[in-house]
C-alpha cells in the first residue's frame, strides 16, 4: 500500500516488474521481443521534458513530421511475419502522439489478423481519445492503452506541455473508456514533478485508481541522448523512472538494443527507440527487410561494441542515460560470456 494513500489501494507501475524474464539468458535473440512502430511522429503538445515539442530542435534533424501511410504500415506487417518467432509486443507509438493518425484503430485490426503480436498497445496523451476512435480501438483488439498525464489541471497542463488543454476533457475521455474498454487493459501515468503535494498525489490515486488496471506516479528520467531533461525542466533527478536506485556508476551496456526494434512514421528503422535525432537509423522499410535489419552489420557491430563495453566510443550511445534511468535489465557483468556467445551464434 502506497504510504499517501488513505484507502486500500496499491499504486501499479504499467510496466510488469515481477516475473521478468532474465534477458542474459534468451539473447541472441532471432526475433525482437518489441516491435515499436510510430503511426505518428507529430505531436497536438509541446511537452518540456521531450524532444518533439522543439519544433527548432526537431527541424535541425532529418526526422520526418507526420502519420505513418498505411502503405508502410502494411509492409511493416508482411515483413514482421518473417521473424521465426512470435513478437511479444507491438507498440503502436514512438514519440508522437498516435491518434493524430486517423488509421490508428485499422492498424491495430490488421496486426490483430496476423497473428503475429501476442499483445498490441499505444500510449496517449488521451485528447483524441473521442468515444469513436476509443470504441473502434477496443472492437479491433487493442490489448492495452497507456495514458500520460500531464498534471491534474489546465494550469499544469499549459506550463507543461505550453498548450491550452482543459483539464476536464482528458478525464472525462479516459472515464468513457473505462466504461467501454471491455478486455482492454488501461493505465495511467505522470511524472512525480506535476504532483505537487501530498494531497495532489492522493488526488491523483483517488480519481483514477477506480477507472484503470493500473496508475502509477512515476520519477521523470532522462532518457533521450543529447537532450537534457533535468536541465529543461530545472530539476534534479535521484531516482530512476520506476523509483529504482540509479547506480553511480554508468552502466556499460544498454539492454534495449538486444530485444526490441523501431520503425519511424517514414518506414525508417532506428536500433534505438529512443533515437529521436535519427542518428541511429540501419533502413528503411521501404527497401530493406526486417529480419535482415535486425541482424545486420550495423546491429552486429552496435551490439558488439556494447558488449565490448566501449558504448562509451559511439557518440550517440555515449549521452544516453536510458540504460541507466529507464531500463531494468543490467547486463554488465555477463558481458563478456555474451560476447562470445554472440560471436558464436552469428559466426562472427
Amino acid at each position: 500500500m502506497n504510504d499517501n494513500c488513505d484507502f486500500n489501494f496499491t499504486p501499479i507501475p504499467r510496466i510488469n516488474l515481477k516475473n521478468r524474464t532474465q534477458l542474459e539468458t534468451v539473447i541472441p535473440l532471432s526475433t525482437p521481443y518489441i516491435l515499436t512502430v510510430s503511426p505518428s511522429s507529430a505531436c497536438n503538445l509541446q511537452c518540456l521534458y521531450c524532444p518533439t515539442g522543439y519544433t527548432n530542435l526537431i527541424k535541425s534533424t532529418s526526422r520526418h513530421i507526420g502519420v505513418m501511410k498505411m502503405s508502410i504500415f502494411e509492409k511493416i506487417l508482411e515483413q514482421a511475419l518473417n521473424f521465426p518467432n512470435s513478437i511479444k509486443i507491438l507498440m503502436l507509438v514512438n514519440d508522437g502522439e498516435p491518434l493524430l493518425n486517423k488509421n490508428l484503430p485499422e492498424m491495430v485490426k490488421l496486426a490483430k489478423k496476423t497473428g503475429k503480436f501476442e499483445k498490441i498497445e499505444t500510449t496517449t496523451n488521451a485528447f483524441f481519445l473521442s468515444e469513436e476512435k476509443g470504441k473502434k480501438l477496443v472492437e479491433n483488439g487493442l490489448n492495452k492503452l497507456n495514458v500520460s498525464l500531464y498534471g491534474l489541471s489546465s494550469k499544469s497542463y499549459k506550463n507543461f506541455t505550453k498548450k491550452n488543454i482543459n483539464f476536464l476533457t482528458i478525464l472525462n475521455n479516459i472515464k468513457k473508456f473505462s466504461l467501454y474498454r471491455s478486455e482492454c487493459e488501461l493505465a495511467v501515468k505522470i511524472p512525480k514533478e506535476l504532483i505537487s503535494n501530498e494531497f495532489k498525489e492522493n488526488s491523483f490515486y483517488e480519481i483514477f485508481a477506480s477507472l484503470a488496471d493500473k496508475v502509477f506516479i512515476e520519477n521523470t528520467a532522462e532518457m533521450w541522448p543529447n537532450f537534457s531533461v533535468s536541465k529543461k525542466m530545472k530539476i534534479q533527478i535521484q531516482n530512476g523512472m520506476w523509483r529504482q536506485k540509479i547506480k553511480k556508476e554508468r552502466k556499460n551496456i544498454c539492454p534495449n538494443i538486444f530485444y526490441a526494434l523501431t520503425v519511424n512514421s517514414n518506414g525508417v528503422v532506428s536500433a534505438c527507440y529512443v533515437d529521436w535525432a535519427r542518428k541511429l537509423t540501419i533502413g528503411n522499410v521501404l527497401d530493406s527487410n526486417l529480419v535482415d535489419l535486425w541482424q545486420s552489420d550495423f546491429m552486429h557491430k552496435l551490439r558488439l561494441q556494447h558488449l565490448s563495453k566501449n558504448r562509451w566510443k559511439n557518440p550517440i550511445c555515449q549521452s544516453c542515460f536510458q540504460p541507466d534511468h529507464c531500463a531494468l535489465d543490467d547486463l554488465d557483468e555477463h558481458a563478456e560470456n555474451l560476447f562470445l556467445k554472440y560471436k558464436k551464434y552469428y559466426g562472427l
